[in-house]
């Protein structure tokens, strides 16, 4: 199964579902700022993409530049602060047979679902 992990608010995010509804393949949908993954997925995301904590956040929220931003934080204070403040993390992340990705640019999200 295809998971795409999905805020309707982003531009890319919402491309990326089109992709995928346009794919034919069956996915399922997480609106991650609803549904907050736990350290324990966002871990398992983080091991599927390849990345390091910090990869994974979104460096321009004022959430994270006025909370975060210049501090020494270690991976599990990063994933922490993903966990209380999902608005961190970089979207769309596509997941499809144990690989991930995260849809930016979009045409990612079509090459992987071509595996």
């Amino acid at each position: 199964m295809t998971t795409i992990y999905h805020n309707n608010r982003c531009s890319k995010s919402r491309q990326g579902l089109e992709i995928l509804k346009n794919s034919g393949l069956e996915f399922k949908i997480i609106n991650y700022l609803e549904t907050v993954p736990n350290k324990n997925e966002l871990k398992t995301l983080l091991n599927l993409l390849g990345l390091q904590p910090i990869d994974l956040i979104r460096k321009n929220e004022v959430i994270w530049k006025e909370n975060y931003k210049g501090k020494t934080l270690s991976d599990s204070q990063i994933i922490d602060a993903m966990v209380k403040h999902p608005k961190l993390i970089e979207r769309p992340i596509v997941v499809h047979q144990n690989k991930a990705i995260i849809g930016r640019p979009t045409e990612l999200i079509t090459d992987l679902i071509k595996t």
